[in-house]
């Protein structure tokens, strides 16, 4: 540990370790098998590239994201750190130089994806150096139960047999219990010891809304809340990305698009420019930011339902890497719910997991219909137990109105029965409000008893009284690809007067609440500091464009704030910074050294 410790200052430019990086280097480096779950932005990484350089041999790392394998690369290499990757995006020229670098014994981290690791080829070139260890990234990606299933990674478990003294370390972000333990079966670490971190990313604000006209609620939250700041949206469909994309750059902020159905020199170059940019936007299909470690990305929105509370928190996760303020806003629609539940029963999977998809769409819409704290709900569902009252999320912000609903719901819910259990949402609100249009009549609804008999509640309020009855499963929607309302198996406690319902009361019109506290570090600063950061974020800007690599390969904001604020004079002071190394100090100090001098002259 005490190596470990010298290569965290001298590599990596850190002070001390975070949450379990401690235990975890410690337990690798003895020869042991690991699980760690940490959160994104938890410095997972450091987490086997430090036991890599200290133990002897090449630390090989698997991870299914082309991206991250790039992204790391650069970042090591900046650092002094020899590594390299092998995947589908190189030429076989250059696979071969690599390949040559394994054998000599150059690399100290090679990145590969799983279904190259596990051919004979690859497996042949690896019995014959020394392994350092196997990093087995983004872990999740092992269950069935997941939302982000890889069949390659079963494969992996040739690791523990065929490389049986070499230390496995397996590291994920998201992973409830049932996937913990698919990740221990599958992965043979039965024995590995296992370290878990807290959840909980207090740097970002959760805010969920419901209701029509998603689109120009997500412009008023942007330009409200991040007039400059870069951000990802997520969308359903390819269609509506591009749409958004639009809608956005004619409301003037730049947009670009990503999707699959793009060229791929067009996504590459999208992504490219997000990584290098500051302010962009990026609006997406969930194909875009997995293993993207942009640290100023300050908030994420999605315009539909994520898959699961495991797919929002990890999407949601790529905000606010440099813990700076940051944003999750999420917008959704009863139509979102129907969709997933359509894709679950009419796919070929097997009823086990059509139940646990169901399960966890479940838990996911009863996130969004919380009237309590997000956060709390949020890391339960991780089986992590939080107070509540987080003081960052809309509910504990602004504690929603809520209305004793019974009786509403029991019209509903009586409705829903008298017009044959069948009908969407619209057509029962219609009812309820006494709409007698000519498919009411023609269908004789508008003689049934609880025609007309909603005047309590307007349209968006039984919407929201519906969409909650169905959250709660008192109300399910039949898979007939029209939406259709029937009644649930909890509703008869409901009906028979047992049980109390309370709705959230809709807000008329987004909260005009500004980010009153929630400045980032870098805002805070004086009008002469704020000068010299900008002299060093053109410097950096400057330095990266040089290398061919994004700016927060050079340093993050936050060491540069750390410059401001210490006005460091020697290269031994530019050392005490964040995040600068040897390797940084030698490459760059010289050159901010001049700026902060150049600035206090």
């Amino acid at each position: 540990m005490q190596r470990a410790q010298e290569i965290l200052e001298r590599v990596f430019g850190y002070r001390s370790f975070r949450l379990e990086q401690s235990g975890i280097i410690e337990a690798v480096l003895a020869g042991r098998d690991v699980l760690a779950l940490m959160p994104t932005g938890g410095g997972k990484s450091l987490c086997y590239q430090i036991p890599a350089l200290v133990r002897d041999g090449v630390g090989v790392v698997v991870s299914p994201l082309i991206a991250l394998m790039q992204d790391q690369v650069n970042a090591l290499a900046a650092l002094g750190v020899r590594a390299a990757f092998l995947n589908s995006s190189i030429e076989p020229w250059a696979q071969r130089v690599v390949e040559d670098d394994l054998m000599r014994g150059e690399l100290d981290l090679l990145y590969v994806a799983p279904e190259r690791l596990v051919t004979e080829r690859m497996l042949g070139l690896l019995d014959s150096v020394p392994i350092a260890l196997f990093a087995i990234d983004e872990a999740h990606c092992v269950s069935q139960w997941g939302h982000d299933f890889r069949p390659e990674y079963r494969q992996l478990r040739v690791l523990a047999s065929r490389f049986a003294g070499v230390p496995r370390i397996a590291l994920t972000a998201t992973a409830d219990a049932r996937t913990r333990a698919e990740i221990v079966g599958e992965l043979s670490l039965e024995r590995a010891e296992q370290f878990v971190s807290s959840f909980d990313r207090t740097n970002i604000r959760y805010m969920i809304t419901e209701g029509d006209n998603a689109r120009e609620r997500l412009w008023q939250f942007i330009a409200r809340e991040h007039p400059k700041g870069a951000g990802i949206v997520y969308c359903l469909s390819r269609r509506k990305a591009e749409e958004v994309a639009d809608f956005l750059n004619r409301k003037g902020r730049e947009a670009l698009v990503y999707h699959a159905g793009l060229e791929a020199d067009v996504r590459r170059r999208h992504q490219e420019r997000f990584l290098a940019e500051d302010g962009l936007i990026v609006v997406a299909t969930i194909a875009f930011g997995m293993g993207i470690d942009k640290p100023d990305v300050r908030f994420v929105a999605h315009l539909s339902l994520p898959k699961s509370i495991e797919a929002y928190y990890q999407e949601t996760g790529r905000a606010g890497r440099d813990g700076e303020p940051c944003d999750a806003w999420l917008a959704y629609s009863v139509s979102d719910i129907v969709t997933y539940r359509q894709w679950i029963d009419q796919s070929e999977a097997a009823d086990d997991f059509k139940r646990v998809s169901h399960g966890k769409l479940d838990a996911l819409v009863g996130l969004c219909e919380a009237v309590g704290c997000r956060r709390q709900r949020l890391l339960a569902y991780f089986d992590e137990r939080h107070p509540g009252n987080c003081g960052n999320c809309d509910n504990c912000l602004e504690p929603p109105e809520t209305l004793d609903a019974t009786v509403a719901a029991r019209k509903a819910l009586s409705t829903v029965y008298r017009t044959g259990q069948r009908f969407g949402m619209a057509y029962v609100v219609d009812v309820l409000l006494g709409k007698a249009d000519e498919r009411i009549i023609r269908n004789g609804h508008d003689r049934v008893s609880t025609f007309g008999i909603g005047g309590e509640l307007d349209a968006a309020a039984w919407k929201g009284l519906l969409r909650q009855l169905v959250a709660e499963g008192h109300l399910e929607v039949l898979q007939d690809g029209f939406g259709g309302l029937k009644l649930g198996d909890r509703c008869r406690n409901l009906l028979r007067g047992e049980a109390t319902f309370h709705i959230r009361v809709r807000q008329k019109a987004p909260s005009k609440r500004g980010r009153s506290g929630r400045a980032a570090t870098s805002d805070k600063l004086s009008e002469r500091d704020r000068r010299l950061f900008d002299a060093l974020r053109s410097l950096r800007a400057e330095l990266a464009a040089a290398e061919s690599v994004p700016p927060y390969v050079v340093c993050h904001d936050r060491s540069l704030v750390e410059i401001v604020e210490r006005r460091p004079r020697t290269h031994g002071a530019l050392h005490e910074i964040t995040g600068f190394g040897n390797k940084k100090v030698q490459s760059y100090g010289a050159q901010i050294l001049e700026v902060v001098a150049r600035h206090d002259a």
